[in-house]
């Protein structure tokens, strides 16, 4: 047995008798080891730096061959060129389909509607510029983040973060007015000045309320907040220029909560609707011909934009990226395969999780996409 690289029971010692198995009879017993064909999905193998000067692009497309996440990454950049290239013109027209998309003009320049969501942490850190970069370009159509994911892109127009270490101490930094978010530092006085910035729009929003009678959404305030920074380094700048709502259902929950919580002593009576931008993103869900997702993180990010997708049976492509782990039960964790049962990704579709810390890998993932084979619009402003 020994050149079949097997052992029988007999030999480990679980059976004596006579009737016990043969190698031969166990080997046939498990199968001859032949990979079904259904199951291949290519031989492993890794990049191979003999070759000369390194090609980082090569580097990468051996992601896929690699195995474990590196593998997940190649499906990852595959599932976003998905949402990039389809068309409508790629489908059959269905019999119902309404006058305005049996142009066939129209149906070429139909595109996926991408949803893009990330927790604040993508702005704090230097995937604030890759995300700037997505919305310079509309190559996404709308934005999901958190109140943090808002108000620090701001506070960037007007003083930076800093590295530093995720061993720094507490309470001395405490002392010092300085702020750790993971390795990054952010002074207590950014904060000051993004709030003696906002809270005059705010006065100015509250008294257009009450002399029109405008109510504002979160996206409305966000989108006020952009028009007013004119500063082009600024993800949200470029969301109001190019017309990309930007949602936040948790936006009292930092800073913009905290100036609304004074304002309200301030003057009492500010409006903040949610239910205009509840409507507003699960229309964009139901009535989107295609829909894709890309969520970095968890939380509330990730659940209102699959739960948009859930009023049109589910996303037809969606890339998770976090390093969430399902077994708590929790959301952030949950593998895509739990959003098929509850209807947020189609049956048919072929999703995928990425476990991956996002800064470490979504630079990479646009480079392999959005900046190598996005299209551009014929609709953006001049």
């Amino acid at each position: 047995m020994e050149g079949l690289g097997v052992v029988s029971y007999a030999t480990m010692g679980l059976a004596t008798s006579a009737s016990a198995q043969t190698g031969a009879e166990f080997i046939g017993s498990v199968g001859t080891g032949m990979m079904p064909e259904h199951m291949k999905k290519g031989e492993v193998h890794g990049y191979d730096f003999q070759k000369g000067p390194v090609d980082f692009e090569a580097l990468l497309n051996t992601y896929k061959y690699t195995g474990f996440q590196a593998t997940n990454f190649g499906y990852a950049i595959e599932e976003i060129n998905k949402m990039i290239k389809w068309r409508l013109s790629d489908e059959p027209i269905l019999p119902d389909e309404s006058e305005q998309f049996l142009d066939p003009e129209v149906r070429k320049n139909t595109r996926c509607t991408i949803f893009l969501g990330y927790t604040s942490n993508m702005i704090s850190c230097g995937c604030r510029e890759i995300i700037r970069y997505l919305a310079q370009n509309k190559m996404i159509d709308c934005i999901v983040t958190t109140a943090g994911g808002i108000e620090e892109d701001f506070m960037k127009c007007f003083k930076p973060h800093y590295l530093g270490d995720f061993a720094l101490n507490g309470p001395f930094l405490r002392k010092q007015g300085l702020n750790r978010l993971g390795n990054l530092i952010v002074p207590s006085e950014n904060y000051t000045g993004f709030e003696e910035w906002v809270a005059p729009i705010i006065e100015t929003m509250h008294q257009e309320q009450k002399e029109k009678g405008k109510i504002f959404s979160p996206s409305k305030i966000i989108k006020r907040l952009g028009k007013e920074c004119k500063d082009e380094s600024s993800v949200y700048y470029w969301c109001a220029k190019n017309k990309i709502p930007v949602f936040c259902p948790a936006i009292t929950d930092g800073s913009l909560g905290d100036l609304l919580y004074f304002h309200s002593y301030k003057e009492p009576g500010f409006i903040v609707d949610i239910n205009q931008d509840i409507r507003k993103l699960n229309s964009m869900a139901v009535w989107a011909k295609k829909s894709g997702q890309i969520i970095l993180g968890g939380g509330v990010i990730k659940h209102h934009i699959c739960n948009a997708n859930l009023m049109r049976n589910g996303a037809d492509y969606s890339l998770f990226i976090n390093t969430g782990q399902e077994f708590d039960g929790s959301d952030s964790g949950a593998r895509p395969d739990e959003a098929i049962s509850w209807g947020k990704i189609k049956i048919d579709a072929n999703p995928v999780k990425l476990y991956a810390e996002c800064s470490l890998v979504f630079p990479l993932l646009v480079a392999m996409t959005f900046a190598k084979t996005w299209q551009p619009r014929l609709d953006l402003p001049k």
